[in-house]
């Protein structure tokens, strides 16, 4: 194989490599995007006010403000 040939394959496999750390870099960041501001996985249908009211009522059960009967009854009202 002359070195013309050699440099041709050695590009190829360069350019094979940056496609695949690229491509995973960016599935990398979607997944991570994904993440809530407490590091749970985030569901893109579901919308910012039911986040944010799940958020307070976990807030105020770790508050002692409701009971854990109270905090289930929300949230399965929530999940409603």
């Amino acid at each position: 194989m002359s070195g013309a040939g050699m440099g041709a394959w050695l590009l190829v496999w360069v350019l094979l490599g940056l496609i695949v750390v690229v491509g995973g870099g960016i599935l990398a960041a979607r997944a991570l995007g994904r993440r809530g501001p407490n590091g749970h996985a985030v569901d893109a249908s579901e919308s910012a006010a039911l986040r944010q009211a799940r958020d307070a009522l976990r807030l105020r059960y770790a508050n002692g403000e409701i009971s854990r009967e109270e905090y289930l009854q929300g949230k399965v009202e929530l999940e409603d």
